[in-house]
Parts: structure tokens; sequence; C-alpha cells
């Protein structure tokens, strides 16, 4: 049987089959909701509407395990979602617990566990993202949901009356993303974009790349090191171009994680519109500060695993609206990346578990006009929960933009680890609003003051 005839089976109908008519002459839809996209965000999204008794069709250009730029490290806000999820993460199918952050800069080396609070695990896991990714898709099956891989998403279908997305265009694809069937238009009531980054489905709307928000870069690559079974994630805050003075800082930061199965993920990660005067050779920069580290850590030719590979990271809400005639943005798809860390599998899932809940609710509307008002709510819940946090990430993006304040930063931050407590609470976005910890009062303060925009 080949993809297209799959995708007929499994969405109701007859392999080969033009879209199906409905009673009002228009073709019936083959799903629910349909997701363009089957990473963290896709599949979240998928395993939550699924578990509700929605049928959900996933289209994945891919097929599983593929390769995916990350850092492979889960903050306890990304452990969170996973566990609501109810995605089980034992030891031996690759999941490591980490008990904190290792920041080093300035000469100094601190050690900063995760804080205990209430709503969040205390403790952040690594995993890699191939495994991870292919364990969601998984996952999102298990639960009911339609996923079907290599299966290429190559233009939305708009109702011509109302300009609302009403499907999409898709063909199957081989292993090298060629055409390799027949295109079909598959077609249900919502549609969503999660396919990262790049999104053609939402370019395909009009929707660009917002230049007022901030663009990250990161590059990584595996090494076999004795440090593969570090159990807390390290970070360098200390990252200079080639031939720079020991104060020009770029805005950014270099990460060592142990993924515990005998390699480690090295990398780093750079605001891309400040990462100085000219273009920065991102791979380059990797492979000279990896000259830099302890021979014995073996990070060098020799022993690396795989090549460099880099990505851009799409951060505080860098593609709007979220919510625009029939189609959803979640996850990278919606520039939903954290500015002030560089993290995106947290919020790919959190913005996807409340689409979920929108979406839900939204099937359940009498007629398409109630549908499109409960729609509009997903955009409104987004912003009500990172909108405040966003708008301070990209003042902390301005000020860390500037290799002097950076500077400064580094030097008389780090040694101070009350100090360092706020900060990480603040980069990781794990404040209780509940707590009566000054540190926790402070950062929820910071976001309910600043404008969600």
């Amino acid at each position: 049987m080949t993809t297209e005839d799959q995708v007929a089976v499994e969405t109701g109908g007859a392999p080969s089959a033009a879209p199906r008519a409905g009673a009002d002459g228009a073709a019936a839809p083959d799903a629910d909701v349909l997701v363009v996209g089957a990473g963290p965000a896709g599949s979240t999204l998928a395993r939550y509407l699924a578990a509700a008794g929605r049928r959900v069709l996933v289209l994945e250009k891919g097929a599983f395990p593929r390769e995916k730029v990350c850092g492979d490290g889960l903050t306890p806000r990304a452990s969170r979602e996973v566990e609501l999820l109810g995605l089980p993460t034992p030891r031996e199918d690759g999941w490591v617990r980490n008990r904190g952050l290792r920041l080093l800069g300035g000469g100094v080396r601190l050690q900063v566990p995760w804080p205990e609070l209430g709503d969040f695990p205390s403790h952040g896991l690594v995993h890699t993202r191939s495994r991870f990714d292919q364990a969601l898709a998984e996952h999102a099956r298990a639960g009911g949901a339609n996923v079907l891989e290599r299966t290429s998403v190559t233009a939305p279908v708009v109702d011509e009356r109302t300009g609302h997305v009403v499907g999409v265009r898709a063909r199957p694809v081989d292993e090298r993303g060629r055409r390799a069937g027949e295109e079909r238009v598959l077609r249900a009531p919502v549609v969503v974009a999660a396919d990262g980054v790049g999104s053609r489905l939402a370019l395909s709307m009009g929707l660009q790349r917002r230049e007022d928000r901030p663009l990250g870069v990161a590059v990584r690559t595996y090494f076999r090191s004795p440090r593969h079974d570090d159990d807390w994630l390290e970070s360098w805050l200390e990252l200079r171009e080639p031939g720079a003075r020991p104060h020009e800082l770029l805005p950014g930061y270099g990460w060592v994680f142990g993924v515990g199965d005998g390699t480690s993920n090295v990398g780093l990660g750079v605001l891309k519109a400040d990462a100085g005067s000219g273009d920065v050779d991102y791979r380059d920069l990797l492979r000279r500060w990896l000259a830099s580290m302890p021979p014995e850590w073996r990070f060098d030719p020799e022993h690396q695993v795989g090549e460099v590979r880099g990505a851009a990271l799409p951060m505080a809400f860098n593609r709007t609206p979220h919510y625009t005639r029939g189609l959803l943005l979640v996850g990278d798809a919606g520039g939903m990346v954290n500015p002030f860390n560089g993290e995106g599998i947290a919020y790919a899932m959190q913005s996807a578990r409340l689409a979920a809940e929108v979406v839900d609710a939204a099937l359940d509307a009498p007629d398409a006009r109630a549908r499109e008002r409960a729609l509009h709510g997903y955009p409104a819940a987004v912003r009500a929960e990172l909108g405040g946090y966003y708008t301070l990430g990209r003042v902390f993006v301005s000020l860390i933009g500037h290799p002097e304040v950076m500077r400064v930063a580094t030097r008389f931050g780090l040694p101070r680890p009350g100090l360092m407590k706020l900060v990480v609470k603040l980069l990781a976005n794990l404040a209780d609003p509940a707590s009566k910890d000054a540190t926790d009062r402070v950062v929820v303060a910071l976001q309910r003051l600043a404008p969600a925009t």
C-alpha cells in the first residue's frame, strides 16, 4: 500500500479516492484536526486531542528517528510538560535526570540546583532529540492519533468564500524528500502549523517572521567523552569571536550536556542580529571554543560523533498572530523559544497543550461562527501565559547585546550565589506564584508588570 493509500485508509476513505462529499456537497473532512509536523508541539497536540476523542491526522515530512538540532537538555519546565502528557521517562530508555545548572564565567564555577517548587519537578532531563521526538510521536499514536511519516505538505487549501484554511495538499516523499506518489487534498475543520521555524504553511498564508523580535542561532555536535554521565547541565557564559579582545563577549553561551550513553552534546547559542560586527561562522566559533577545552574531555575531531549542525531559534513570539483564518501556530512555528535561554521544547509543548484545550472546545461549538470565536481564544491564552515573560526576555536580549553589559554581568553576578538563584529562576521561567520565597516573588512580580505583547 502506498503512503497515499495509507492516508485514505487511516482517515476513513478508500485507497486513492477523491475527497468525499458531505451532505451539503462540500468535501467531507478527513479528520477533526490536521497537524502539520510531528515535533514536540505537533505530537503533544495530537496526543491531547486524540485522548479527548478527536480524529487527529499528523503529517510529518521526515521519518523517525530523525535528526534535529537541539541541546537535548530539558529544564524542570519541560519535564513538567512531559509528565503532564503522561510520557514515561525510564532510565533504561535513555532518559537521564539532571540536578541543576553549572555556570562558568569570569573565573567562577557555580552550581545552582533546580528550585524546589510545587508546580514543577525538582529535576531536569536529558534525552537525545531524535529519540525524544520519536517517543512523542509514538505516544501520540498510542493515544489514537494517526501520524503519517514521509508526507510532505505542499500548500494550504483555502476556502475562496471565507479565505480560511480548510485543509492541505500533501504528497508522499522518499527518504531524501523527493516526490514518491500523487498529491492529494486532506481536509479538516481545524489546521495546525507545527512545522518549525521555517513554517512553510504559515509563510504560505502571509505570516512572515517579525523583525522586531530576536532570533538566535544554535550549533552543536556530539563527542564520545568521559563527561557523558554528568548530572548537571553546564553553561559557559563567555563566548568570543576568533581574535576578539578579552572584554568583547558575544551575547550567548556554550553548553556541555551529558547524554549518558557515552556521549556529550556540546554546542553554543548566540543571538544572530548582535553577534559581533559582521557575519559569524558559528561552526568555526564552536570548533575554536572546543579547542580550549581540557584534552581529557576528548572534545576533539577524533572523538566527534556526527557533523556539526546548526539551526535558527525563533524567540519571543516572532511570528504572529498565533491564530488567523483557520490556522493555529504552535511551537517554533509561532516563535515560542525562550529569549532568556534559547529553550524551545517546554514552550512547544506548553503552547500545544493550550491549543488542544481551545481546539477541543471549538470543535464542540454549535456552528462555524461560534467555532471561530472559540479559536480566537488561543492567542489570548498563549499571551496570558507567556506574553509578560517574553517581554522581559526582549529587554534582556537588548541588554546582553552590549558586550560591556555581558562582561559586567558575568564578572560580578556569578560570584553571588543568592543573586544567581534568582537569575536561574528568571532564565528558566521557574517561579512559583504561591511561594513566599523572595526570589519567586520578584520574578512573578516582574512578569506581571511587563506588558503581555
